[in-house]
């Protein structure tokens, strides 16, 4: 997003959250949330970096090791993973933590294998990310006080299966078996709480 002088990473201090590197990529193949999550990132202290594709994720990645990391798992040119994997590989002990919108436990489990420190499902707010990146190695996330809404169970797998299809709405009503017309006016919707 924006570039940083080492005088502005001195900025951060050892006693602050992020430590003394507040360096953060973010990886997201969905620009405008991928601009917010920048903003909103920045405004808590880090010095970040965007990328939109894997290609672009590792070549920043390569370029300059981050301290944290958020990734997308599931991007237009491949597989958020491969970042992971490439940050893992300079063993620069960055605390990742990797978003989806179509969250198993496949997926989860292999992204903490490969050393992510949270898995959060989409749309996850600001607040959310920053705190699982800044948690300490050990702590546990605390559990929801209250479980999802029904309605919000039932969009979470609606969204799960349209990604599925490749973000087909046809397939996608036709494994829901559901009318497209239907499915269409669900997806315009915002998620439910």
């Amino acid at each position: 997003m924006t570039e940083h002088t080492p005088s502005d990473l001195s900025a951060a201090t050892d006693d602050s959250p992020l430590g003394p590197n507040p360096t953060l990529l973010i990886v997201d193949d969905d620009v405008p949330f991928l601009r917010r999550l920048a903003r909103a990132m920045e405004s808590r202290g880090f010095a970040v970096e965007t990328a939109a594709s894997v290609a672009e994720g590792i070549a920043k990645a390569k370029a300059a090791p981050p301290k944290y990391a958020v990734i997308d798992l599931r991007l237009g040119d491949g597989n958020g993973l491969d970042v992971i994997e490439v940050i893992r590989q300079n063993g620069s002990g960055t605390h990742i933590v990797v978003l989806t919108g179509y969250g198993n436990i496949a997926t989860a489990v292999t992204a903490v294998k490969l050393g992510a420190l949270d898995y959060l499902a989409k749309p996850a707010d600001a607040d959310e990310i920053f705190l699982a990146l800044t948690q300490r190695p050990g702590e546990k996330a605390e559990v929801p006080e209250n479980p999802m809404s029904a309605d919000r169970v039932r969009w979470e797998h609606i969204q799960r299966v349209f990604e599925s299809c490749d973000r087909n709405v046809s397939e996608t009503a036709r494994r829901l078996n559901m009318h497209r017309r239907t499915l269409q006016r669900i997806l315009a919707k915002r998620a439910p709480k």
